[in-house]
């Protein structure tokens, strides 16, 4: 099926839905839908309380409603008429022609590998920011008509869900959900038949078959090996995201590189470029070498074969990020593979090493990702500075500064997370072509003429919605952790849509710093219960392994019976996509204190600015490229110190902020009841961040400086070194 076809799984649906709401089939498998301004409103108009206890699922919501609320929908006019215009521009976006790839043969997309995917909520296939940046592009990508296909795994059991108890200890839980209850379709083989690919594993054959998630005009192909050809421990290999047993870990590896090359040949898919995102599906590199090993060609010019077909980019300065294996483990899972390549176990090995390293230096994922491509990007200007330093031992002889990593600033798609009220603001001041344009600065410079009133108001309302969540969740995880009354009606009675409202919520690990919020308890307190009071929302997961950041947690919720803790301090479990928008949108400030220079980007502050919110972040990863004084605030933390004094002086710096600047700041108001000085920084920073970090600005990059043919000059002049 292409992505205009119909397919047997929309007709089935279909024929469950009354005549006049049967648009609805095409709308549901396809999640362009998510970021059209009327998408949400469509399914919470057909049911809005069961569209919610469905997960946000449209399958799941028109599978499930009771025939007499579709009928009742149906009748609705102006449902109807919604329904038929988001119809009606999924359709026309699908149809419009591809954009070109200059250099390329016509039709040959870009092919984005990625182990994770953060498209939206009814699709639990993400951890964190590394997949919340790969869906922001694949939906940049269908919103510029960028001819990309993308693949990926299809984790059964996605990623853990959370729940603490009354201490703050994290629990963690899986839930498991069939293929069949998500939007998504057998992908099928140019003749009709549903593909399955083959990948040999611990020397024996892993059947996967290849599942189709159609994101607007883009189609994301994951790979799914719970089928009944593979013996149980095989049909576990793809279900759960980032499984903590290295074994199985590296076999998911393996199906994600391998599996994706097969399964976009059996498609018909021909790429002009595989693009790696992170090192995880860099065994796609081997598995494109096997064309000219199999024509005869050595090992080193087959790599030098692949490297004008690979970029990569990676994405952490954190060894967890950059996994690497044993040579024994790696054998034990892949010798069979590469003798069917014909190749030398010690020659193959020594691609994930760099030029140079022994033969029992590990087989790093990284590594073998560098080695094979033409271009390599970090994603800030900083991360690429720290990336030189790091990986500058695949370029022999050269100094960090001349190695060529480049940078591609990550970026944030504007229609997914910029909420709807300050869209519509800014639609009325800056014209109806401004959304179309994002990375145009001229588009958004009438923004210093919104006047303050609106801009307020808006403020105002996305605080207000944020505080009523907040509310209803606190109050809901409370009750579940068996608190006491008294204390679970603390955050109801209290939590404020008047409040200045400060927002930390991102993946807990220990480099994030969450701890650094109480390091000075009575300084803390003391900002809750001033006269003029703010008000914190937390949330995050923990890793499962990851004792020291559950230990963060606890250290917050130490806390929970001093003075104003339980009315103005929420902790919201089980963090999500769908959290994670109402979170940005609705704080006032987003505190960011990574332990530099680990933050490689970071994009939850630009979704922030993009609402309104005012960052408060350690200047690492893009706040060194976003700051300019006037649009935040920004803590210079010294990376030479130990950790101890850092955090010490990093922990005072914040509290100085909040206490002398940042809350007299937000509640300095006029004769008309309006914070003059706070609204000017606000319009700053939706001026000057909102151009330069959306995904606009991002894919143009790797366009024209990446994915354009032998890359930008710098980078494809000098691949790596020292091919085996």
């Amino acid at each position: 099926m292409d992505a205009a076809g119909s397919s047997l799984e929309q007709a089935a649906l279909s024929a469950l839905l009354p005549p006049r709401l049967r648009p609805l089939a095409r709308i549901a498998f396809d999640y362009g839908w998510s970021w059209h301004p009327s998408g949400e409103a469509l399914w919470r108009a057909i049911d809005d309380v069961r569209w919610e206890a469905c997960g946000r699922n449209p399958l799941r919501l028109l599978r499930e409603a009771p025939r007499a609320v579709l009928e009742r929908a149906a009748a609705d006019e102006g449902l109807v008429a919604a329904m038929d215009g988001l119809a009606a521009e999924l359709e026309a976006a699908r149809a419009a022609p591809a954009a070109s790839l200059p250099g390329f043969a016509p039709g040959a997309p870009v092919a984005f590998l990625c182990a994770e995917y953060a498209i939206h909520a009814s699709l639990p296939i993400y951890s964190g920011g590394l997949g919340v940046l790969a869906g922001d592009l694949l939906e940049e990508a269908s919103d510029q008509r960028t001819p990309l296909v993308a693949v990926g795994l299809l984790y059964r059991r996605g990623y853990f869900h959370q729940r603490l108890d009354r201490s703050g200890l994290q629990h963690e839980y899986w839930t498991t959900v069939s293929p069949e209850q998500l939007p998504i379709e057998r992908a099928l083989a140019p003749g009709g038949v549903p593909v399955s690919v083959e990948v040999p594993l611990r020397g024996r054959p892993v059947r996967a078959a290849v599942w189709r998630a159609q994101v607007g005009r883009v189609p994301l192909f994951l790979l799914d090996t719970d089928v009944p050809e593979n013996v149980a421990s095989d049909r576990f290999i793809s279900t759960q995201l980032y499984v903590g047993e290295r074994e199985y870990r590296l076999m998911q590896y393996a199906l994600l590189g391998i599996g994706a090359v097969r399964a976009l040949d059996a498609l018909g898919v021909r790429p002009a470029l595989f693009h790696l995102n992170e090192g995880h599906p860099a065994l796609a590199a081997l598995e494109l070498a096997r064309e000219p090993l199999r024509r005869g060609e050595p090992l080193d010019r087959a790599v030098a074969e692949v490297r004008r077909r690979v970029v990569c980019t990676t994405h952490t300065p954190v060894a967890a990020g950059n996994e690497t294996y044993a040579p024994a483990e790696v054998l034990s899972v892949l010798r069979g593979y590469v003798e069917g390549l014909g190749l030398d176990p010690t020659a193959a090995l020594a691609l994930g090493r760099p030029p140079g390293a022994g033969p029992d230096e590990p087989f790093g994922m990284t590594d073998l990702a560098i080695r094979c491509a033409r271009s390599v990007n970090a994603v800030s200007r900083r991360h690429a500075e720290v990336a030189r330093a790091m990986w500058a031992r695949h370029w022999p002889g050269r100094r960090p500064e001349q190695v060529p990593i480049t940078a591609v600033t990550n970026g944030v798609h504007l229609p997914s997370w910029m909420a709807a009220p300050m869209r519509e603001l800014l639609a009325r001041h800056l014209g109806p072509g401004w959304a179309e344009h994002p990375a145009d600065p001229a588009r958004w410079a009438g923004v210093d003429a919104i006047p303050d009133d609106e801009l307020w108001a808006v403020r105002c309302r996305l605080r207000a919605e944020l505080v009523a969540f907040a509310r209803a969740r606190s109050v809901a995880d409370r009750l579940a952790r068996g608190e006491p009354l008294a204390y679970v009606e603390r955050a109801n009675r209290t939590f404020d849509p008047g409040v200045l409202t400060v927002g930390f919520a991102r993946r807990v690990a220990s480099y994030k710093r969450l701890h650094l919020l109480v390091a000075d308890p009575g300084r803390a307190l003391a900002l809750l219960a001033g006269a003029r009071p703010l008000q914190v929302v937390i949330a995050g997961k923990a890793h499962p392994r990851d004792e020291a950041a559950k230990t963060i947690v606890q250290r917050i919720f130490a806390l929970k019976s001093e003075p104003f803790a339980a009315e103005r301090v929420v902790y919201l479990e089980d963090y999500d996509l769908e959290m994670a928008r109402r979170l940005v949108a609705g704080c006032d400030v987003w505190v960011n204190l990574p332990r530099p220079p680990l933050e490689a980007s970071g994009t939850s502050g630009m979704k922030a600015a993009m609402n309104g919110g005012l960052g408060l972040s350690v200047l690492d990863g893009w706040w060194l490229e976003g700051f300019d004084g006037t649009n935040g605030w920004a803590i210079p933390s010294d990376p030479a110190t130990d950790e101890h004094t850092q955090d010490a002086r990093d922990a005072a710096a914040l509290y100085d902020l909040l206490e002398r600047e940042v809350v007299p700041l937000f509640y300095d108001r006029d004769a008309d009841g309006l914070p003059r000085g706070w609204i000017r920084r606000v319009k700053a920073s939706i001026r000057t961040i909102g151009p330069r970090f959306s995904t606009a600005r991002t894919l143009a990059e790797y366009l024209e400086r990446v994915y354009a043919p032998r890359g930008s000059s710098a980078v494809a002049a000098s691949g790596p070194g020292g091919t085996p």
